[in-house]
This record gives structure tokens, C-alpha cells and sequence, in this order.
């Protein structure tokens, strides 16, 4: 039945609430056609952990949706997070199963001992990986499990339920079958019920003092709210071990917990009060202290208030921050201070940050590290004689890395790598890490610091091709050891043996989906682990290539392009085409110009996909570049759409030289940005019949102290902000658009409200669009009811104004 309504209200568990041109509608949820359908409820090979000895592969079948009921349970939007009255956050899917690979013989084994129908939030491996730890659901929480490797038998430990509130657990291992975990106070009674009436008016007031913030949600509204806050997320830290339970300190709000090395202290960050009603939970006042691990007070570090939002350009907190353990001694802290109080251009510095030690029993004087010239990114630890300091710069977008010996500290550094953060073909990678006595990960060297083992993507013309290679730092040359192969893609994900070359890899092709193998580089053999088979039969034979092509300025742009099996151009015809988008910003032409990606991974299809709709007689252009480049002194976004519609231009074309895409039937689509992008494109060319924008953010006045990379203000740069709203043009819209957009997304700066008023301004103009709100539905959809909605609403408006246009 169609009931006409006034608002965007009303939204029930048993359909969508869809706007077309004249009226409100409550639907019920549809099914798209058989072969999309197919694809999106396909099991997918399992994810995959690898034990720290390299001796065990964890394979966890991942519940693929929640429902639309599970999502319609209470939800608590609290300090810009959610969570369920279970101490947990919602939203999270977890695992069905687990089992074990041997990955010496290849046996694999099943887990005993679990419940039935067990729900694994999360898992991870002891120190020595003789046992792991789960996170299972019971009816009225989550408990921690511990399995035993050598009988595979799981059983739970400890009788308290997990607070988990403050994020994935972080499990702090005392030994092999003890742990330090969040849990909920024993204390803790039922639920704070709100009041019936409020005790008077909510009030903000402004001190004088700026303090701008983003748009965010999930903020705390109320002094009900705070007292949910202090109710679900106050954690007691308890000791859990085979022999029982204790407690240690008192009960108060974490943020962070890290045991030191030679596991006798804690380094805890617990949340303060006075709250703020205008940022998150991590921006509120904090205490940084040391305790010992049976709760004793050591020091307190550093206690700051509030954290404003820093605007501009490599803003920091002007308070000490990042503070963690040297993994190289048994109990040393480090940290950053921000010697420009974190605000650089009101504050130039030669410096930005330097980085401080203070060794236990913590009661000396702080020792400086290192000083930086951007913003300290952290330091990868080997020992007192060598060590590596990153800092970056979102301004120049550079990366730099410097050895240092932390032994002597005010020394000069030695630049290592200086690359542009957009330059992937200079990136050198990442260095290999190893164990060292504490079980903490260190960079591996050889005996005089004089060489590192790297992986890195391996960025190239000829797109991504991974590689493990030797830098030597005083000559700076770079020697690959191994390269992955075509017609592979091929990446590292577990070192076994360093010196003797030995790791695990993950490797991919078009047609197979991601196994896993064991590489001897030296002997040059590989042996398989898994053979995942591919999850998608139905597409075999479906023809992916990488386009390459230039925009009318002459800047390099790519495309994956997916057209159906058995596809002949010659005889079938030119095709309907679907482009699917997401724009990035650049400082420099020459890095938005290189190749990015594979052309050899196995596409993986989820919602987010539009390859789809390879199944329903189109051509997919995926990952279609849309780069925004800043030059000649200009910010990115100052010529904004003129790029954007140079991109969509060059893509047309593209698509048209290639003799497959009928450019008269073409549609775009993006998420968020993505979608933002889709409805510029709709206002200011003629080149699409449709457009599919999901989430985005379409008036930016909404979004007035910055937005994805935009650091400047409303106020200081107005004309962009305007320019790039699509809600300023939306009587210029040309084509139909379909907005879908979650009710209750969280993402910061794409309300809901943004699709309610975009649809209001086309539809108050006359133009073809259609609404849809998905039920409890957050930025990132989640529920099976809604996906599969949403997937009928796009072909339903791709074959109508797309495929079948004027037909």
C-alpha cells in the first residue's frame, strides 16, 4: 500500500523507505534477478592468521551479513562510537568456525570444544603461538576462550564477560596462558534507564577560544548520555590464567593499555571527565600514567584537556602524545611533543616534533630521542645502535626516513628514503621485522646496521608487481631478491626465515581466487598451503584488462575494464557501460599520472562491486581514475570540477576508442566520495543517462571546517565549497539519479540529511531520482535484507534509463 508522507520518517523493520517523484514510499524488500543474487550470497574463502612462529595457519569462515533484526537491537551512540548493551561495538559480523593448517605437513585440524553455533568476535595468537585466544558471544556477552595447539581443544577462561567497548581487544600476554583483559566490573548493574522529563535545557557556550571541529556524529547530546558513556564503557582490568582471576587497579575508562616488555608495567591512557559534546571520545581530556601489573601507581605521565580539532596542514596535539614501550628494552618509554605546539603555521618552527625516552623506575629526567623536521610518524626500533624515525608532511606530502642511534641521541641523522606520499613507482617499502628476546618485533639488520630486508609493492608502468628486496644504506641501492611473476599477483605476508629467504606469500591471479604458498627464494621452490577454490564460477571466462588512456591535458589515466564471457565486439555490438569512481586528490601530475593496481588480482565481489552487472550485459569500468591535481600554487579542490568533468571525458572516450562501450548508454556510480563525485558529474555534464550515488555528502556548507583532504574552512575558501556542492545545481541535473544512503550513518559528514535535501532540491525542479533509506543501515552497509535491496534498486534503474533508455 502507498501512503503518502510529509517527512523522511516512519522507517519499519519490513522494507526501505523509497522517495520517487511525487510520494513516500514504504516497499518491501525485493530480490535482484538470479544472477546477481548468485554472486552476492557466494561463500567466500576463509581469512587467514598465521601463528608468530610460523608453525600454524588459522583459517575462520566470516559470517557474511548480519540481519536487518540484528541491526534493528538497542544501539548506543556515544563519544562518536556504537556500541551494544553487550560492552561491545555493533555492527561487527565475526567468524562462524575455525580450523588449523599444519604448515609443515599441510594437515589441517578442527578446533574442539567450542559451542555450538559459536560466534568468534576476534582471535590471536600467544607469544610462543601454543595457544590462541578467542572472543566468543554468549547470551549475555562476550568471554574470553583460549585454545590449547597441541590437543586443539578450546576452553573458556575465566568466568567475567569482556568489556570490548574501547575498541578490538588488545590482548596483553603475561605468558602463554595468561593474559591482562578489559572486563566488565563486577559491580556493573542494569542498564541506566533514561529520565522521563529532562531537568531543564541543553546549553553549549563558547569560551572565546576557537575551537573548531568536523562534522561528526555519534557526538554525546546529554547528561544521560554521559552516564551511558561512564556505564558502558568503564572497564575493570582483570589477570585471567588457568588458576583463576584477579583484579588489578580500579575500574575506569581505557583508551589504551600496553604491558612493557619485561611485563612489569602497564602503560594505560584512561578517558577523563569533563566530556565534550562536540568531538570523540579520543579527543577528551586523558591521563597517560604507568602502573605495575598487579595496579600499583608508578607515575602519571601527562594529563591534557579537550583536544580541538587542529586545522590546517600537519596540526597536531600541542600535548605529548604516541606514547608506547621500546620493544628493544625491558621497560623504556618514548614519546612525541610537538615543538610548534602542533599548529605550524601559527608557530614555524625549524622542528615540528621531537621524541623523548624515560627508562623505569620512570623517576629520572626525560632523555630527547630525535628531533623532526615534519611530523613524527614513529620509530621502528632495532637496538641502542640503529634505529629509523618516519615524519611526514601533509602539506609537501613527502615521507621521509632517518637511521639514528639511540644510544647517542642528538647525533645527526642520515636520510634514508625522502618520496612524495602519491609517488608509488620511488616507494621503497616496508622493512622486515623480526622477534627478538622480549617477542616484540624489530627491524632486521645484518650485524653492522648496514643492510635491510624490504617488501614493497613494486609500483611500475606495468602496475603492481611485489617484490622482497636488499637495500644496502650506504650505498643506497636497492637488490631484488624476488619478484612475484605474471600472470600472478604475489605479495609477502609472513616471514619464516629471514636469512634463508624463506616466507609464506599470498598469491592471486584473474582466475584464482587468493592461496597461500611457502617460498624459498634461494632454492627458488613454492609449495601450496590452501586451494581456495573460486567462489564465482558463474563468472569464468568474464574478460578483465587494464586500460590506459590521457585526459585532454595529456595526464595518464587507468581503468579495469570487465566485459561478459563470450563477448565479441565484432558481433555483439558496442555495450551498456557502468563506471564506478572515487576521487583523489594530488600535488603533483606526474604522481596522479602512474599506473595503480594489478591487472592480475581475482576480483573479489562485494556489495560495494559494480562488476555485477558483467552479469546483466554491460561493460564495468572499475577503479575509473579521477584524479584532482593541485598546481601552480593551487589547492586540489580549486579546480575541482573542471578536472572531475575532464576524467568523466577521458573515460567516454576511452571506453568509445575501444570499440566495446556505447557511449550514448552510460551510467557512473560511487560510496561517499565516490557518490559526492556521481552527483557532480550528473549537474554538470551530459555524458550519463544515470547515476547511482550511495552515502554521499552533496551540500559541503554542511561540512564547514574541512572535508576528505580540503583542510581549509567555509570561511576561508567559500567559492569551493560552493562550487563543489551539488546541491547548488541540482536544477541542472542531467539524467536520473538513484541516492541510496544508510539511516543511521555514522561517517563524518555524510548525514543522512544530505541525501533528503539533494533529493528535495532535484525533485523540486523536476528532475528523474529516486531516494532510498536502508533500515539501521550505518555509512558501510551490513545487513543481507538491505544489500541485496539495494542491488535490485541499482539494476532496476540501470536497465530502465541505462540498458533500455528511450526503448
Amino acid at each position: 500500500m502507498q501512503m503518502k508522507k510529509l517527512f523522511l520518517t516512519g522507517i519499519i523493520l519490513s522494507g526501505v523507505l523509497v522517495c520517487c517523484l511525487t510520494t513516500a514510499q514504504d516497499v518491501a524488500y525485493k530480490l535482484p534477478p538470479k544472477e546477481i543474487q548468485d554472486i552476492a550470497l557466494a561463500k567466500l574463502p576463509p581469512s587467514v592468521t598465521i601463528g608468530n612462529d610460523s608453525k600454524w595457519l588459522l583459517m575462520l569462515d566470516k559470517v557474511p551479513f548480519l540481519s536487518v533484526e540484528e541491526l534493528a537491537q538497542p544501539e548506543y551512540k556515544l563519544a562518536g562510537t556504537r556500541v551494544t548493551g553487550l560492552f561491545a561495538p555493533s555492527r561487527r559480523e565475526g567468524y562462524s568456525s575455525a580450523r588449523l593448517l599444519d604448515i609443515k605437513t599441510g594437515n589441517e585440524s578442527d578446533i574442539t570444544g567450542l559451542p555450538a553455533n559459536a560466534h568468534i568476535l576476534e582471535t590471536e595468537w600467544s607469544p610462543e603461538s601454543s595457544h590462541l585466544a578467542l572472543v566468543l558471544r554468549g547470551d549475555d556477552g562476550y568471554y574470553l576462550w583460549l585454545v590449547s595447539i597441541a590437543d586443539k581443544q578450546a576452553r573458556q577462561a575465566g568466568k567475567h564477560r569482556l568489556n570490548l567497548t574501547g575498541g578490538r581487544v588488545r590482548f596483553n600476554w603475561l605468558g602463554e596462558t595468561e593474559l591482562i583483559v578489559p572486563t566488565v566490573p563486577a559491580s556493573t548493574g542494569a542498564l541506566p534507564q533514561p529520565p522521563r522529563v529532562p531537568a531543564g535545557p541543553l546549553v553549549q557556550t563558547g569560551d572565546g577560544k576557537a575551537t573548531p571541529a568536523r562534522t561528526y556524529q555519534d557526538l554525546l547530546k546529554n547528561p544521560y548520555d554521559e552516564t551511558l558513556f561512564d556505564y558502558l564503557f568503564t572497564a575493570q582490568l582483570m589477570k585471567v590464567s588457568p588458576e583463576g582471576e584477579t583484579a588489578i587497579g580500579k575500574p575506569a575508562i581505557y583508551s589504551q593499555v600496553s604491558l612493557s616488555p619485561d611485563k612489569q608495567y602497564l602503560l594505560t591512557t584512561t578517558i577523563d571527565r569533563p566530556y565534550s559534546y562536540i568531538v570523540p571520545m579520543q579527543s577528551f581530556p586523558q591521563t597517560v600514567s604507568v602502573i605495575t601489573t598487579d595496579g600499583r601507581p608508578v607515575k602519571t605521565l601527562n594529563k591534557h584537556p579537550m583536544l580541538p580539532d587542529g586545522m590546517g596542514y600537519d596540526t597536531s596535539s600541542p600535548y605529548p602524545r604516541n606514547y608506547g614501550w621500546r620493544p628493544d628494552k625491558p621497560a623504556t618509554l618514548y614519546w612525541t611533543e610537538a615543538l610548534d605546539e602542533g599548529n605550524p603555521r601559527k608557530n614555524p618552527a625549524p622542528f615540528m616534533d621531537a621524541v623523548y625516552q624515560l627508562a623505569a623506575p620512570f623517576d629520572g629526567d626525560r632523555q630527547l630521542l630525535v628531533k623532526t623536521e615534519f611530523r613524527s610518524m614513529g620509530i621502528q626500533w632495532c637496538d641502542d645502535a640503529f634505529a629509523l624515525v618516519r615524519e611526514s608532511s601533509r602539506r609537501t606530502r613527502r615521507i621521509k626516513t632517518y637511521s639514528f642511534a639511540p644510544s647517542a641521541p642528538g647525533q645527526a641523522r642520515e636520510l634514508i628514503f625522502d618520496v612524495s606520499t602519491d609517488d608509488g613507482y620511488a616507494n621503497p617499502g616496508i622493512p622486515v621485522t623480526v622477534r627478538n628476546a622480549f617477542n616484540r618485533q624489530v627491524l632486521y639488520t645484518n650485524k653492522n646496521h648496514s643492510e635491510l630486508l624490504m617488501t614493497a609493492q613494486g609500483a611500475s608502468p606495468e602496475g603492481d608487481m611485489p617484490y622482497l628486496s636488499r637495500y644496502d644504506l650506504k650505498t643506497k641501492k636497492n637488490t631484488i631478491l624476488w619478484r612475484c611473476a605474471a600472470p600472478y599477483y604475489e605479495t609477502i605476508v609472513d616471514m619464516i626465515d629471514p636469512a634463508g629467504l624463506k616466507f609464506i606469500t599470498a598469491r592471486q591471479s584473474v582466475e584464482e581466487p587468493v592461496n597461500y604458498f611457502v617460498r624459498d627464494a634461494k632454492k627458488k621452490t613454492a609449495r601450496a598451503l590452501t586451494s581456495f577454490s573460486n567462489p564465482y564460477p558463474q563468472l569464468e571466462g568474464m574478460k578483465v584488462e587494464k586500460m590506459q588512456y590521457e585526459r585532454a591535458d595529456g595526464l595518464n589515466l587507468t581503468a579495469t575494464l570487465y566485459t561478459p564471457a563470450g563477448y565479441d565486439k565484432a558481433k555483439d555490438g558496442r555495450l551498456p557501460v557502468l563506471m564506478w569512481a572515487y576521487p583523489r586528490e594530488y600535488r603533483s601530475a606526474d604522481d596522479a599520472a602512474q599506473v595503480r593496481g594489478s591487472k592480475y588480482l581475482f576480483t573479489t565481489i562485494t556489495y560495494r562491486s559494480p562488476v555485477f552487472w558483467v552479469t546483466r550485459g554491460y561493460a564495468v569500468m572499475d577503479n575509473v581514475e579521477m584524479p584532482i591535481v593541485g598546481s601552480k600554487g593551487d589547492e586540489p579542490n580549486d579546480n575541482f570540477l573542471e578536472q572531475l568533468v575532464m576524467n568523466a571525458e577521458a573515460a567516454a572516450k576511452a571506453i568509445h576508442n575501444t570499440g566495446v562501450g556505447d557511449t550514448s548508454r552510460m551510467a557512473v556510480g560511487g560510496h561517499s566520495y565516490g557518490g559526492f563525485m556521481t552527483a557532480n558529474l550528473l549537474t554538470h555534464t551530459g555524458i550519463y543517462k544515470a547515476g547511482i550515488a550511495r552515502s554521499g555528502a552533496y551540500n559541503r556548507s554542511l561540512t564547514p571546517f574541512g572535508f576528505q583532504s580540503e583542510t581549509r574552512t567555509y570561511w576561508e575558501a567559500p567559492d569551493v565549497y560552493h562550487k563543489m556542492s551539488p546541491f547548488n545545481y541540482a536544477h541542472q541535473l542531467s539524467g536520473a539519479l538513484l541516492l541510496i544512503h544508510g539511516e543511521h550513518d555514522n561517517n563524518t559528514g555524510t548525514f543522512p540529511i544530505q541525501s533528503e535535501r539533494l533529493f528535495a532540491a532535484i525533485k523540486g525542479h523536476g528532475g528523474i531520482c529516486r531516494l532510498v533509506i536502508l533500515p539501521y543501515e550505518s555509512h558501510a552497509y551490513s545487513a543481507r535484507e538491505n544489500i541485496l535491496h539495494l542491488l535490485y534498486e541499482a539494476d532496476t534503474w540501470l536497465e530502465k534509463h541505462v540498458k533500455n533508455y528511450n526503448k
